[in-house]
């Protein structure tokens, strides 16, 4: 890493600034500043029972402003998908790769991608893949030779399966791999992809919930006695196989789809489209964990020409991130997993990174903005928006990282980490507010 950008140190160019120009604005941040901002941290009776870690750098002088606990390691949770959009970034650039394919006399053999789009219900980008699957009338083979990870990723809680955020990995995603269920007081319930009626069991083991799943089978369990006229949608993971992505494509193509064993003996093509805005979108404001899994499998594939999370992950640790200051323990593409541990330092090299790749513009429509868009719509407000920032959240852990604009006019890069607390997160939120507030009014 350079040194000028290393905590505490100075150019001598820009040391010669600071002595020819001390009421100048390379002045803008003074060591009053700095214990402002301590005193806040370190005054907070909130902060004082958690492990808090704070880090604020500015890309133009390329000089840490302030740090507190920034090197040491905290589970970054969310935080984990800057990872991931960085190396979207850099290796699938501007094209999605939709399909990988092949002829064999007039079969057509298909193979995944990693690409979460086919037949998702809230994208429209979907089509292509589609298309190409009806566009012959010879037969279709389905292979799964590629798909080298498993269904959930490192550290993952296993008694998540039937949540919405946690959808299985798989190498060919279909119908966002969950089950929509919709229901109004004027409509009976309805199930998308239609397939997966005939698994509804009206039945429920417990008092707690009134729609859910068997953990090894796609037995999906009502209690309609207690669903009554009440409105409701909501996701469901289905289990991931090849038996099923062939059912599910035999169902929507009208059409017989086969299994190929082994690696298909063919020339390869790749059905790619322009990358979407919409699917960073989704990643960054709507911390879309099931886009984040497999962005990252997009990238093996890409690399590789396989699906593996962790082989992707190292490539992009070793080749894309070696200016970070501490080495990230990176697991995941979402950031549900615990083993991640990142360092506030780490993650503002990281969005320094990303702020000299992708314009200012474009960067901060993707990322939630305080006040207006994404996981941040109810906090940090200002008007304009101040702030455009990831969140990341577990049980005891809330982390924020990011860029301010002050009301000078300055672009700060921050990383605000909170890990161990066990109350709710809206203490911490309060806290990392104040602090906000006070640095865009007064930077």
């Amino acid at each position: 890493m350079k040194q000028s950008w290393r905590p505490g140190t100075l150019s001598l160019f820009l040391f010669g600034l600071l002595l020819i120009n001390s009421c100048g604005s390379t002045q803008f941040f003074s060591k009053k500043d700095q214990k402002t901002i301590a005193d806040q941290i370190n005054s907070s009776a909130v902060f004082s029972k958690i492990f808090t870690g704070f880090a604020l750098y500015d890309p133009q002088e390329k000089k840490i402003l302030f740090e507190q606990e920034a090197n040491k390691y905290y589970t970054p949770a969310s935080n984990t998908k800057l990872f991931t959009f960085y190396a979207a970034l850099n290796v699938l650039q501007d094209q999605l790769p939709v399909l990988n394919f092949g002829f064999s006399g007039d079969s057509l053999i298909f193979w995944g991608t990693g690409n979460p789009l086919l037949l998702h219900p809230d994208f429209d980008q979907w089509h292509q893949g589609l298309e190409l699957l009806k566009s012959g009338n010879g037969k279709l083979y389905y292979s799964d030779y590629n798909f080298k990870d498993k269904r959930f990723g490192a550290g993952w809680a296993w008694d998540d399966y039937s949540y919405y955020y946690q959808p299985e990995k798989s190498a060919l995603p279909l119908f966002g791999n969950v089950v929509r269920f919709i229901k109004n007081d004027s409509t009976p319930l309805s199930m998308n992809p239609p397939l997966f009626k005939k698994s509804l069991r009206d039945t429920f083991p417990t008092e707690s919930f009134y729609l859910g799943r068997q953990e090894q089978k796609d037995w999906f369990l009502i209690d309609s006695t207690r669903l009554g006229k009440q409105n409701l949608e909501r996701d469901i993971p289905f289990r991931q196989s090849r038996e099923m992505v062939i059912k599910l494509l035999s169902d929507t193509l009208k059409k017989e789809v086969g299994y190929y064993e082994g690696k298909p003996q063919v020339v390869q093509g790749t059905l790619s489209i322009p990358f979407p805005d919409t699917l960073y979108r989704r990643l960054l404001q709507d911390s879309d964990n099931f886009i984040a899994e497999q962005l990252m499998l997009m990238v093996s594939d890409r690399l590789f020409g396989e699906l593996n999370t962790s082989k992707a992950i190292q490539y992009v640790k070793d080749s894309l991130l070696s200016s970070l200051p501490h080495p990230p323990a990176w697991r995941d593409g979402s950031g549900l997993s615990r083993y991640n541990q990142m360092t506030p330092l780490s993650i503002i090299r990281l969005l320094e990174l990303i702020y000299e790749k992708v314009p200012q513009e474009r960067l901060f429509s993707l990322l939630p903005a305080g006040g207006k868009s994404g996981t941040i719509k109810s906090w940090y407000s200002g008007d304009p928006p101040y702030v455009f920032a990831k969140t990341g959240t577990l049980s005891g852990k809330h982390c924020l990282s990011g860029y301010l604009k002050t009301k000078s006019g300055r672009i700060l890069i921050f990383s605000f980490m909170n890990n161990n607390y066990i109350s709710g997160s809206t203490p911490i939120k309060e806290e990392m507010q104040k602090v906000l507030e006070w640095i865009r009014d007064n930077i």
